[in-house]
This record gives C-alpha cells, structure tokens and sequence, in this order.
C-alpha cells in the first residue's frame, strides 16, 4: 500500500521543478489564446490603416495604368514608375505587419511568459517516433484538441449566423448603392463582420488558457518519493553533510593545537577542563581565548603545553568559566577581567623569577573573584 501511494503524483510541483520544465521549453501555452490576439490584431490593423492602404492601392493603380507611351518605351522611366507605384503601400503595409507581429508576441508570451530553450530545438528521437506520435494522436491531449475543434466551430457558427441574420438587410442594400460607395460599405461590412468573429473567440481561449495551466501543473507534479530525493539532493545527503561537518570540525581542532604554542598561560580543572589564553602587554586591550578543550581534547593542550614550556595553571572555577562564557579567538568577558588578571600577574612575576630578576611570587589564590553568574 505504501509503494502504491508514493508513485501517485499528489504533489505540487517545486521550484526547481518549474524551472527544469522552463529551461526545457515546456512551459503552459495556449494556442487558442495567441490565435486570438493574431486574429483580432489583424482586424485592429484593417480598421486602423486599411483606408491608407486602400488609397495606397488606388494611387499605384492609377499610376500604373495612367503612364505614358514614353514611359512605356523607356526600361530606366518605366522602373522608376513601378518602384514610386509600390512604395506608396509600404508603409501601411510596414504598419499592418507590426502590429499583427505585436499582437502575436503578446498573445504567445501572455501565458507562461517569454522563454528561450536549445534543448527543445534539440532533435529528439522520440519526437521522430512513429509510435510516439501515434500514442500522441490517440492520448487524451488529442480528444482534448477535437472537443476544442469542434467549440471553436459551433461558436464561430453561431456567431456568424447571427451576424448574416442582423445585416442581412444591409448587404442586400449593397446592390442598390452606387459605385464606389457600395465598396466602401462593403469593406466596412467585412471588417465589422471579421472584428466580432475574432472577439467570439475570447469565449475559446477564456476556456483554454485555463485548462493548459492546470494541464502543465498537472504533468509537472512529483511524488511525494521525488521531492524528498529532489530535497535530499539540493540540501545534500545527511551522510555527506555529516562527514563535511566533522572535517570541518576536525581542521578547526586542528588550528586550534597549532595555536596553543602561542598562548601564555593554559588555565585547567585540572583534570576535565583545559583553556589557554594569549596576553600581549605591548599592544594591550583584553587577553584572547585561543584553545580550550574538555577531556582528551584538554589533555591534549597539556599535553602540548608541557612540550612547549608553557605554563599551566590550576583554578577549576576559573577554567569552567573561561570554557562556557568564550568562545576560541574572543576576547574574555569583562567580568573575568580581575581574576585572570591575577592569574597572568602571577605568571609574568614566575617568568622574572626564573630570570632571577624578581622574588618568587605567591601562588594564585584558589578563590578568584569570579561572580555568582559566571560560575559553572
């Protein structure tokens, strides 16, 4: 039962899911809904430059059929005439082609925006296959495609039977209008006509872009087994993040020993607890905690201490505290300040003794003035 339900695909597809999808090319597209724009910006297009371009025609037809007999027998006159004739429909051609290109632009890019993928210009076997494309031709996306087909059909039908039925009146009146007015009229008839026919198909691709979003969310969703493999891979295997820890934690470790021949004093428990601390008198500010350790880890500091002559000091309370309010390379807390004073006084009056330029001092008291909240 458990095997069953982690092949079901329940869940919504994720972030990097989406954009895999996107950088592949497949994203949720409509084509009812750019048929639409490209058909209804055609229409806009006739409306608004179609008299220019009727004037343009007219103008390089008269033209045309008006030139002289000169004209006619001079090849450089007769090719000066032909290029100012066609240069008149240029530029509301040049007009009708851009916002047609506009229309299409918006009306492909207005459901799931503008993307660009080689791996889906990428040939693919699969979509040569002749049974993959049979599967394709018989799967539910073509019954889907056929229901569209034949919507689009009864809506333009119906639209259309009733657009013939309300201006049945005018288009008979046509023949009873005289020339060239009856051209105009018609042409007006034509655009109006062809303008609601493209707007009836708002009802097709109100219906379409919906359904191709739910049908791309729908093919996108992941088991549940995929998105903790998906997860497990972006965040790393807890086996591979563990190791990473613990060799980061073990070259830590290891800077840390190599830091301890640079301490002045090594503060212990004596047996549990183990910090060194690093004092320069010259520069002055607060001394640094630059190891500590608990257990072999503080018997390691001893240990490298003893081999580097450095000195070591017992005061448990003061070690507990040391360990447990600072971390290695901060600067003690303030708090601390008197009685690891006393402690580094006592060991830079040993350090004179030893020179023979001093007495041999006290040793530190076992009772350093450490406050109630930093003991441990």
């Amino acid at each position: 039962m458990a095997e069953s339900d982690s092949g079901e695909k329940t869940e919504e597809p994720t972030g990097k899911k989406l954009s895999d999808a996107r950088n592949k090319g497949q994203i949720a597209r409509s084509k009812e809904l750019g048929t639409m724009f490209v058909l209804i910006g055609s229409a806009c297009a006739m409306m608004l430059v179609g008299s220019t371009l009727v004037d343009a025609l007219s103008g390089m037809m008269t033209r045309l059929f008006s030139f002289s007999r000169e004209e006619a027998l001079d090849l450089n006159a007769l090719f000066n005439v032909v290029g100012a004739s066609v240069s008149l429909i240029i530029t509301p051609m040049l007009w009708i082609f851009a916002i047609i290109a506009f229309a299409a632009f918006v009306g492909n890019t207005l459901l799931g925006g503008l993307s660009f993928s080689w791996e889906a210009m990428t040939p693919k076997a699969s979509k040569m296959s002749p049974i993959a494309g049979l599967k394709r031709m018989l799967g539910p996306q073509s019954y889907v495609e056929l229901l569209k087909s034949i919507l689009k059909f009864f809506v333009v039908f119906i639209v259309a039977y009733l657009l013939l039925n309300g201006l049945f009146d005018q288009i008979l009146g046509l023949s009873r209008e005289s020339i060239p007015i009856n051209f105009v009229h018609a042409v007006q008839l034509l655009l109006g006509m062809f303008f609601t026919l493209t707007i009836s198909l708002i009802i097709i691709a109100l219906i379409d872009a919906p359904y191709q979003v739910w049908n791309h969310n729908r093919q996108l969703k992941m088991t549940k087994q995929e998105v903790k493999d998906e997860h497990k891979s972006a965040e790393g295997s807890p086996e591979i993040k563990g190791r990473i820890r613990r060799v980061q934690y073990e070259m830590s470790q290891r800077r840390m020993m190599a830091d301890v021949v640079n301490s002045d004093v090594i503060i212990t428990n004596p047996n549990h607890y183990s910090v060194a601390l690093q004092y320069d008198a010259k520069v002055g500010g607060a001394p640094v905690l630059i190891a500590k350790g608990v257990d072999e880890m503080a018997m390691h500091i001893r240990t490298i201490a003893k081999e580097h002559g450095i000195e070591i000091v017992q005061s448990p309370a003061l070690a507990r505290s040391l360990y447990y309010t600072a971390e290695v390379g901060d600067d003690i807390p303030e708090e601390l300040f008197a009685a690891v004073a006393q402690v580094l006084a006592f060991i830079f009056q040993l350090s004179e003794h030893r020179r023979g330029r001093a007495k041999k001092p006290i040793p530190v008291a076992k009772k350093l003035p450490i406050p109630d909240d930093f003991r441990y």
